[in-house]
């Protein structure tokens, strides 16, 4: 039997050896060579405006389209709550000892596009650091491979189930926005079909009809939304042939989407009534922010840009110009849409609306010389279906290539990392990903998921922006094939405002994140490091 003073010295032993795997780092250059292997390597056919295309596919979507309504008019509540409401006003609230809960979450009204100017300028600081890291470390992945690189294991494993949560919610409420149009676009042609079979399962604010009368009531009811499921699995289907094909669907979508944006703003335009922008920022500051922070998750379209890095034929050069070309030209059109439509109804009346940006057509349409809106809200709406589809495209090939990342590191089983023989795609990962997004769509809402997004998504930003200050600390000397100028200004103030629109998400948003990384770091501690090559029985 060992002499007690023995057990000491194996502790230490033990948490020395776990102390150097959770912090053990993996060679760029090694992770380059494993991602060349032939069992494992990805097609290589994207160019530059593939990847734009790609980026503004993922951003130009349920956004724009459906959650743009929730970011104006915010998600209102019978009585203060503290689960509904920002953290940045509950710690303001504890510091002048009041509770800081507000009766919902405030609605950033026609202030919108001050909300997507502050998002428009993390977006870009925090695009510039990806597309340094991206240049450099041309894998897929993102920023779990980005971590991985730079802060260690356990961070990587982080960020990497909090990319799964991210891509998952996104197009978890991606696919219920589409639903919704799918619905409006039925009404246009005449069909009307039984609502229990077109709506969430989860009706957290009900659903009306367009006289205001309930037909469900909040919470749980009979029901499936089957449009939200179908569309997953069908582009599930599309993914496994192959990113050539399924980045040739998704170029001629992104043309569809952006001629009906295009549309709308310029019909709109002459629409708007300057008493609409009476009070331009109805929440003030709060309401500013929780706008920006509501409507973040869609900008994740960038992040699917650098997960493609693989399968790019020029990556140093293509991925930082994709990165920036998509965040101009999202940007400026989120911020036409935003003030069109709170120039042309009443900021209140698209809160809870599932396509304010459709509707908002349709009740002006009704108006004197507003029947020629009619085919032009046709359009917008077959738009706004394409647009979504699209965005469905990338994020079920951003979330696959991360978890194909994460199994060719053993973190995840291997069956993760398998290639169809034919394709050359994570056939099972993509599947596998479809079904767990498909079957969730039926049963929830789109501010729900929206907000469970955001979060994982700022998450990702601010370890991305750490992780270039850390790599020209580490390895200054290698070839960047872009690099953020001003040293590490721009990544310090990209990680501030990431904290900072995340202040701005309700605190049950913050208490479901962090069981969600608890349950990432009970997988870890007993499954994914024992399997990890820097495991050390």
């Amino acid at each position: 039997m060992p002499h007690r003073s023995c057990f000491p010295h194996v502790f230490r032993t033990g948490a020395s050896q776990l102390g150097r795997q959770i912090f053990a780092t993996k060679s760029i250059d090694k992770l380059i060579s494993e991602s060349e292997r032939p069992e494992n390597a990805l097609k290589k056919t994207l160019g530059p405006v593939s990847l734009t295309a790609l980026g503004i596919g993922a951003v130009i979507g349920s956004g724009i389209f459906t959650v743009i309504g929730t970011a104006i008019g915010g998600n209102p509540a019978a009585l203060k709550d503290w689960k509904g409401s920002p953290i940045l006003d509950l710690v303001v609230g504890w510091l002048h000892h009041t509770s800081g809960a507000v009766a919902g979450r405030p609605g950033a009204g026609p202030a919108l596009a001050l909300s997507l100017v502050l998002v428009a300028v993390v977006c870009g600081l925090t695009g510039l650091c990806y597309a340094e890291l991206a240049s450099m470390i041309p894998i897929a992945g993102s920023a779990y491979t980005y971590t991985y690189a730079t802060m260690g294991e356990l961070i990587a494993w982080i960020i990497g189930w909090d990319l799964i949560l991210e891509y998952a919610f996104s197009n978890m409420s991606v696919s219920v926005g589409f639903a919704a149009h799918l619905v409006d676009l039925l009404d246009w042609l005449g069909i009307h079909l039984d609502p229990k079979w077109l709506s969430p399962a989860y009706l957290p604010l009900g659903l009306q009809d367009l006289a205001g009368k309930d037909i469900f009531t909040t919470g749980w009811h009979f029901g499936f939304d089957f449009p939200a499921f179908f569309v997953v699995l069908l582009l599930t289907v599309v993914l496994v042939r192959g990113i050539r094909e399924s980045a040739q669907t998704n170029n001629i979508m992104v043309l569809v989407k952006i001629a009906a944006i295009l549309l709308f703003v310029s019909f709109g335009a002459s629409f708007i009534h300057p008493s609409n922008y009476h009070p331009f920022s109805p929440n003030g500051f709060t309401g500013v922010l929780a706008g920006g922070s509501i409507i973040f998750f869609t900008y994740i379209g960038f992040d699917s840009v650098s997960t493609a890095s693989e399968e790019c034929k020029n990556p140093r050069r293509d991925v930082p110009i994709g990165i920036i070309a998509t965040l101009i030209v999202c940007t400026i059109l989120y911020i036409g849409v935003a003030a069109v439509l709170t120039g042309m109804v009443p900021w209140q009346t698209v809160a809870g609306d599932g396509a304010p940006v459709v509707n908002a057509l349709k009740r002006v349409s009704l108006l004197p010389g507003g029947h020629r809106l009619h085919f032009v809200r046709l359009f917008v709406l077959i738009g706004a279906i394409v647009g979504m589809v699209s965005s469905i495209l990338v994020f079920q090939l951003g979330q696959a290539r991360v978890w194909f990342a994460m199994s060719r590191d053993r973190l995840l089983p291997d069956i993760f990392s398998t290639l169809h023989p034919k394709f050359r795609t994570p056939a099972f990962a993509t599947w596998v990903a479809g079904i767990l997004v498909a079957i969730p769509s039926g049963l929830f809402d789109v501010g729900t998921f929206a907000e469970m997004s955001n979060i994982g998504t700022l998450f990702a930003f601010v370890l991305v922006s750490i992780g270039v200050i850390v790599l020209r600390y580490k390895d200054p000397g290698r070839r960047r094939g872009f690099r953020v100028p001003f040293g590490p200004l721009i990544p310090v103030l990209s990680t501030l405002f990431c904290l900072l629109l995340m202040a701005g998400l309700p605190a049950i948003t913050w208490v479901r994140f962090f069981v969600w990384l608890a349950i990432g770091l009970v997988v870890y501690f007993f499954y994914s490091r024992k399997r990890s090559e820097f495991y050390k029985a």
